[in-house]
């Protein structure tokens, strides 16, 4: 018997003992014709270099590289998580959207928060004029987080939160929410984004310097690993390094850079690796080259295994394990003929689905215009639902596995992203690199030569540069209420006066203090939340200790 039969019997010995656990969806699998389709499809025969290479750089689902899917038998076991992102205006219309999304069979929640959130202002701020409610949905306390998740029981939901410099203070509203409910902490699933260097990079939605940015992550990486072990700490993002405008190698290899700056600074602080790498999560955009996102994805899972197992020396198989949520490609839908946005999702949702995603968001045919109505997210939610129940490509794990073109491509993709992060390292590691300019910099050319090659028509965008309309009709669009800002400010006013102000000032000053020290910030925070110390109190506290992020000019 041949190395690759013994390892393949031995796949099949294990994946048929881990069954017994967790049974498939169903007891046989079929085309419409009646085919069985198999659980795992490999190599018949080739020569002992083929069959070798294919050990070490393919494998098999559920083991080391992982190339082939983190799971044993992928989709077959269950489908990925269909997580739409939801959030607009007030914490009640939300929570409204939340329910509706789960009644039409979403099977977790995603939010996103609007700009004066994600900066830590509050909604009555001078700052937040304007922007209260508009690209996503104002939280400024524990009673708005208790608003927004009315009725909704997180013992029952998973929740992602798009939050980042504020992401400790947001987290522990979640937590506080779930005391309320009568959910203890240890019960609580879900993924907060807590990626702050992309924004650096890519995004902008920065508050503090890297250095105390970096503290309050490995805070919550060291909290959680104790007291929300079923939290996933990070979403390390590639999305918005793709939304503004870099490759798909540039996205591959900046997010594993970035995932190899954290992990190191919570090993610096003297933390576990197989404490807290289990928990992390990667984000990931999906665009339009089909072959060449599917390659994206099967290539980030073989790179950070080899990552942690062989840089960092982690022992726990769950921690060289990259586990991703994606998102389809926001920059690439299109205000003109938005209805072809609905093939442009579900092309690149399928990719997402071949190259083996946890969960998934499909973005809604008009939101190059507004945010989505209620319409078009039912018909991003039924893309998801369709390509699971009846396409057939959740029958078998990693069904491209195998084509010359996928495993070259992937290959190549590895390749190339490995030449970045070699580079980046040369120059101290991913923070170095921000501070020196160098991402933002690959990021603006490759979007320069992306919107040079659409102008000379090198790049056909349908719809844009080729196949117009003259006369296109208005499609109906979502608006926020423009009086939303006034309504928020009347109702902090309401809570500031109710609430028990020695509390808050006792809870913020104890805050102060620890932001002072080296103290784990969770605590203090969650308390200030607690009280109802608003997101800007909290956040305006930190900006007194730790100032205020300013970009270098390049």
């Amino acid at each position: 018997m041949t190395d690759f039969e013994e390892r393949y019997e031995e796949w099949e010995r294990k994946t048929e003992h881990a069954l017994k656990k967790r049974p498939e969806r169903k007891a046989s699998f079929t085309t419409s014709s009646g085919i069985p389709v198999r659980r795992l499809y490999v190599p018949q025969g080739g020569e002992k270099k083929e069959l070798r290479r294919y050990l070490e750089n393919v494998g098999f689902p559920g083991e080391f590289p992982y190339t082939r899917g983190v799971q044993r038998t992928m989709y077959r076991g269950r489908f990925w998580t269909m997580r739409q992102y939801a959030g607009f205006g007030t914490a009640e219309e939300t929570n409204r959207r939340f329910r509706y999304l789960l009644e039409q069979g979403q099977t977790g929640l995603s939010t996103a928060f609007d700009l004066p959130t994600q900066i830590g202002y509050d909604s009555d701020h001078p700052m937040a004029r304007g922007e209260v409610g508009k690209v996503g949905v104002a939280i400024s306390s524990l009673a708005d987080m208790e608003q927004l998740f009315d009725g909704i029981p997180l013992d029952k939901v998973t929740t992602s939160m798009t939050i980042n410099a504020p992401a400790s203070v947001l987290l522990a509203m979640y937590i506080a929410v779930g005391e309320k409910q009568g959910v203890p902490a240890e019960k609580l699933g879900g993924t907060v984004q807590n990626d702050i260097l992309k924004e650096y990079v890519a995004r902008g939605t920065y508050i503090f310097p890297p250095k105390p940015s970096m503290r309050l992550i490995t805070d919550v990486f060291a909290f959680c690993s104790e007291k929300v072990p079923h939290w996933n700490t990070i979403s390390i993002s590639g999305y918005h390094i793709r939304e503004a405008g870099a490759t798909a190698v540039q996205e591959l290899a900046f997010t594993l850079a970035n995932g190899i700056a954290y992990v190191q600074a919570a090993v610096d602080r003297g933390l576990d690796v197989d404490d807290f790498a289990p928990r992390l999560s990667f984000f990931f955009n999906a665009h339009n080259h089909f072959f060449e996102e599917v390659a994206k994805f099967r290539a980030a899972r073989r790179m950070w295994a080899r990552i942690m197992r062989e840089r960092f020396g982690a022992k726990d198989p769950k921690s060289w394990q990259l586990r991703f949520h994606t998102q389809t490609g926001g920059s690439t839908l299109t205000a003109q003929q938005p209805d072809n946005n609905i093939v442009r999702v579900t092309l690149q949702a399928l990719a997402a689905v071949l190259g083996g995603t946890q969960s998934l968001h499909t973005n809604s045919r008009d939101e190059a215009l507004a945010l989505p109505t209620e319409e078009s997210a039912r018909i991003a939610l039924r893309t998801q639902q369709i390509i699971a129940y009846e396409s057939g490509v959740a029958d078998t794990v990693d069904p491209l596995a195998g084509s010359y073109y996928v495993e070259e491509l992937t290959d190549e993709v590895e390749r190339r992203a490995m030449e970045y992060i070699e580079k980046i390292d040369e120059m101290g590691g991913a923070v170095q690199a921000v501070e020196m300019g160098y991402m933002q910099q690959e990021i603006r050319d490759a979007a320069y030569e992306t919107q040079m090659a659409i102008e000379n028509g090198d790049e056909i965008v349908v719809g844009v540069n080729a196949f117009r309309m003259e006369d296109e009709p208005e499609p109906e669009l979502l608006r926020v209420d423009p009086q939303l800002g006034e309504r928020r400010r009347e109702e902090l006013a309401k809570l500031r006066s109710g609430r028990n102000a020695s509390a808050v000032e006792q809870t913020l000053n104890r805050l102060r203090e620890a932001a002072m020290g080296t103290d784990n910030l969770m605590p203090p925070i969650l308390d200030a939340v607690r009280a109802y110390a608003t997101l800007g109190e909290i956040c305006g506290v930190l900006r007194d200790v730790f100032g205020e992020y300013r970009p270098a000019q390049w």
